[in-house]
């Protein structure tokens, strides 16, 4: 089955690396042409442009910081501004830090949700206006195994991302009559940027595979693969649920808020 996204025109948060640079690169090789939004890394999302551009695809960076509502607003003028509109916006920006419950500063509990749930509402709520505007699109959060699975030592990321699923489930209800869907990609134990910490720990990395029945990390690309599934016509009445990409790691649930 080959998914097109010819004529599309598609938004990816945290597009400069991880999980968003695969979904960036997945979606403009389909044909789609792509926004690659990034905070901290001018260079890596400029470098990522300029190779989809070199392959003949169409892409633009853009920064901004989906913590502050004026900077995302000030992207999404600048993407009308360049594409004409929106057809498809992935939330892909998010942050984690390991805080225990009993320390955890306020201050890491509201810069996580700031940044994986206030961001993705506000984004999505800007994409979604043009979106009904325009006669339909797809909104995808990326969100985690930890929307539903809780671990020790992040209840500020289980939080977010538990409120992530609401989110896309109650956007799906309500705008599944003006032709836009919204649904989650839920990935488990992914090698990317953001879990270096316990990747690059051989007694970490070695207790995560034991949590998995495929006995392996699963890559940034097999996201991204689901992800063009979604966004694409194939899945045209597919709405308001999540497919998770975690080699089976939510069959172990009970056991995972102890690692």
């Amino acid at each position: 089955m080959t998914l097109k996204l010819d004529g599309k025109r598609a938004l990816v948060t945290g597009g400069s690396s991880g999980i968003g640079e695969a979904v960036a690169r997945r979606l403009a090789a389909a044909g789609a042409a792509v926004a690659v939004n990034y905070r901290s890394h001018p260079k890596a999302a400029k470098k990522i442009v300029a190779e989809i551009q070199a392959a003949g695809g169409k892409a633009i960076a853009i920064y901004a910081d989906v913590s502050k509502e004026r900077e995302i607003e000030t992207m999404f003028a600048s993407l009308v501004e360049e594409f004409g509109a929106i057809d498809i916006l992935v939330n892909s920006a998010g942050i984690e830090n390991k805080s225990p419950f009993l320390e955890m500063p306020v201050g890491d509990w509201d810069q996580v949700m700031t940044v994986n749930l206030r961001g993705a509402f506000l984004c999505s709520q800007l994409a979604a206006r043009q979106m009904v505007k325009n006669g339909g699109g797809v909104i995808i959060h990326i969100s985690s195994v930890h929307q539903t699975i809780p671990w020790g030592g992040y209840a500020h990321y289980c939080a977010a991302k538990g409120g992530l699923d609401m989110l896309m489930k109650t956007m799906a209800l309500e705008l599944a009559e003006k032709k836009v869907r919204v649904n989650n990609v839920a990935p488990g134990a992914i090698a990317s940027p953001i879990n270096a910490e316990w990747l690059d720990d051989p007694a970490r990395r070695k207790q995560v595979l034991a949590l998995i029945p495929a006995r392996r990390i699963g890559q940034a690309e097999e996201v991204a693969g689901a992800v063009l599934y979604l966004v694409s016509d194939e899945a045209a009445y597919v709405t308001g649920t999540t497919l998770v990409i975690d080699g089976g790691m939510t069959l172990y649930s009970s056991f995972l808020g102890q690692a």
